[in-house]
C-alpha cells in the first residue's frame, strides 16, 4: 500500500501526515459496525396508521359524480 503525502514542504511533516492517514485507515478498517436488531411498530402507531388510511379512503370514496 502506498500513501503519498506532499502537502507540506518538510519531509518530516509529510511523513507524519502519511502516518496519521495510515493510522486513520487502519482504525476505520478495524471498526466493526453494531448489529442492527429488527424492531416491530407499536400497537398505537399501527392503529394510527390504519385510522389515517381509513380516513383518507373515505375522503376518496366521497369524491365522484353527483346524481
Amino acid at each position: 500500500m502506498v500513501i503519498k503525502a506532499q502537502e507540506f514542504r518538510s519531509l518530516d511533516k509529510n511523513r507524519a501526515e502519511a502516518l496519521r492517514r495510515l493510522q486513520a485507515l487502519v482504525d476505520s478498517a478495524a471498526h466493526v459496525p453494531k448489529a442492527r436488531r429488527p424492531t416491530r411498530p407499536t400497537r398505537g402507531s399501527v392503529t394510527r396508521r390504519l385510522e389515517g388510511k381509513a380516513r383518507r379512503g373515505a375522503v376518496k370514496a366521497g369524491r365522484g359524480r353527483v346524481e
